[in-house]
């Protein structure tokens, strides 16, 4: 059945930009658009439901393209300790940081994990979120990165999102590997990818390349055979140092490099040629309170895509909103919000393969997208927190909210 959504202004985020149609219309069929353009020239369509949204603004469905959403527990008592002055170091002795999440994502059960990341995802869709990744990496054997990954399939079945399934069991070294980085990267590599790939769990692999994880040689093991496999890439990538992550990852024609501080024109350059996304994460540079900007004027002036996302996990960024994350790029990374916008629509699709599908508002797109009660979208990173009142329409239809909760 087509339905016609009209009254409303449209930005279309078609060339990276606002490309704004004023007094608009949308036509959709099922899943898809059909038709968007000027309301006076709507193709007739006499047996469509007609759908009334009163001069709001329409944008793309928002995509989180960085999340760590599946864990067991919080680490909200580490954030008060390191306010106290306590040293993360030692905090991370004591079995608190990662090793902390691991614990307790292992002993929980993959309902219990469903649980507490529905929980999370709501506060997601509510912010206009349709579409997100969900990264592995707190179980760090097969059993528990297996559990994480089949949550993740999971809310994508039961909840109104698109939800993309990355394994990052290269993410941190676990306690019965320590000492041990090669041979995990081998259980990682030559057991755990094949195994979950072979059950269809796993849309994309990431790992961490950076001095407390693990080295460039060491990831490249993991692109190898995630390339073998036929699975794409991305990489977490100079965060905290400069270890020429996203070259590799560019190499390896990855979708995305992710975080990006220490960036070097040499890897901006790679990125440019390879046409990999650079995903900012403001969240874990404002939780961390880092000093070390990501070099967007060198990103701009190569060309390079810049998205942006929640990074939400339980210890860098335990951040619940993806249009505060557009605030904070504005703020913090001196984007504009007409980039911001673009980094959590456009360029987060492309950051997940989905360019084809999502992200834009055209014809033959998928009908995600979101009427917003503004006077204009800068207006979504403008206002720092609370909820704008919105209409979240997924697959082309409207999404009860109330009756998710």
């Amino acid at each position: 059945m087509r339905q016609v959504w009209r009254n409303c202004h449209a930005a279309t985020m078609a060339r990276g930009g606002y490309s704004v149609i004023q007094h608009a219309a949308i036509v959709t069929r099922g899943i898809r658009i059909e038709w968007i353009g000027p309301d006076s020239a709507r193709p007739n369509t006499p047996d469509a439901q007609v759908h009334d949204l009163g001069g709001a603004w329409v944008t793309p469905g928002l995509i989180d393209c960085h999340t760590h959403l599946v864990f067991g527990g919080n680490r909200s008592q580490e954030f008060e300790q390191r306010l106290q002055g306590v040293d993360y170091a030692d905090i991370a002795a004591k079995g608190g940081g990662i090793a902390s999440t691991v614990r307790a994502t292992r002993a929980a059960s993959e309902d219990a994990l469903y649980v507490s990341a529905r929980r999370r995802a709501l506060h997601l869709l509510r912010d206009g979120v349709t579409t997100l990744e969900v990264k592995s990496g707190y179980g760090l054997d097969l059993p528990n990165e297996r559990k994480m990954l089949r949550v993740a399939r999971r809310l994508g079945q039961t909840l109104p999102l698109t939800v993309s399934a990355t394994c990052l069991a290269a993410h941190a070294l676990p306690p019965e590997f320590a000492g041990r980085a090669d041979d995990y990267i081998d259980e990682v590599a030559r057991r755990m990818l094949p195994v979950l790939a072979a059950e269809g769990l796993v849309d994309a692999v990431d790992a961490f390349c950076e001095h407390l994880a693990f080295s460039p040689e060491q990831v490249e093991r993991v692109f190898k055979v995630a390339v073998q496999l036929g699975l794409p890439v991305k990489l977490h990538a100079e965060q905290l140092s400069s270890l020429h992550g996203a070259s590799l990852a560019a190499r390896y024609g990855a979708w995305s490099a992710d975080h990006l501080e220490y960036l070097t024109e040499r890897d901006v350059l790679a990125m440019a040629l390879a046409g990999t996304v650079a995903v900012l994460l403001p969240g874990a540079f404002y939780a961390l309170r880092e000093t070390q900007l990501p070099p967007v004027g060198l990103l701009r002036h190569h060309g390079v895509p810049i998205a942006i996302a929640s990074d939400l996990n339980p210890g860098t960024s335990p951040a619940l909103s993806l249009r505060l994350m557009l605030s904070m790029a504005c703020t913090l990374f001196r984007m504009t919000p007409e980039e911001a916008l673009a980094g959590a629509t456009v360029h987060a699709a492309r950051a997940l393969g989905l360019q084809a599908t999502h992200g834009v508002l055209a014809a033959d797109m998928v009908a995600d997208f979101v009427a917003w009660d503004v006077e204009h979208p800068a207006e979504l990173a403008y206002w720092i927190g609370g909820d704008l009142p919105k209409r979240v329409i997924r697959h082309g239809a409207l999404v009860d909210m109330e009756g998710l909760a």
